[in-house]
């Protein structure tokens, strides 16, 4: 299992971001949609806020949906992705010393038309989040379908400029970046996109 951590590594270390592609197999990713599908049927999403608390809804910068995952009422599907992300941290951990201590995730689904304007995943009253996760869940994705993660990487020397960075939400692939380092946006997606999204945190609040 290690081995499949190290190009996620090896990006942030480099660039501040790591991809790594079939981190969930199509069977996992298959299972993780219908228990989505399942648990939006039955009413248990809601829509995302901003902000710290998450309270206000502000669909002009966020129109996704989503159920915070618990491991006391996670289905099996559910604890093996949890159990492999806390292998990745303990992974994390030992290769890059990062002192994470606990995790944070969510379902998130975009309907058709909805995205994520540009923002940065750590809130000035609270840096424990270190590293930002996204797990995605569609099928059979194209290009055309829109929804990219689009991430903003700083100028690293005077006179540059920032680069920005567009990926794919493959079905299975992973995304992982710094949560106090680059700011990114959800492009409009043209149909239901689908993830498993949250963050790799520390302890305390700096």
């Amino acid at each position: 299992m290690d081995e499949r951590f190290e190009p996620i590594i090896d990006g942030i270390l480099n660039q501040g971001f790591g991809i790594v592609d079939n981190f969930l197999t199509a069977d996992e990713v298959a299972a993780l949609a219908s228990r989505l599908h399942e648990r939006r049927a039955q009413g248990q999403f809601r829509a995302a806020g901003i902000g710290n608390q998450q309270v206000a809804v502000e669909k002009q910068i966020r129109g996704d949906e989503i159920l915070w995952l618990e491991n006391e009422t996670a289905t099996q599907e559910e604890t093996t992705f949890l159990a492999r992300v806390d292998q990745f941290m303990e992974y994390m951990n030992q290769t890059c010393y990062l002192g994470l201590r606990d995790s944070e995730f969510h379902y998130a689904v975009y309907p058709p038309g909805t995205f994520y304007k540009r923002h940065l995943d750590q809130f000035r009253s609270d840096s424990r989040r270190k590293l930002s996760v996204i797990c995605y869940l569609n099928d059979n994705w194209q290009e055309s379908d829109g929804g990219q993660l689009a991430l903003f990487l700083p100028a690293t020397q005077p006179g540059e400029t920032e680069q920005e960075v567009t990926i794919q939400p493959i079905g299975g692939r992973l995304v992982c970046f710094e949560s106090g380092r680059l700011e990114h946006e959800v492009r409009p997606a043209g149909r239901e996109r689908l993830s498993v999204t949250g963050w790799l945190k520390t302890e305390g609040v700096y």
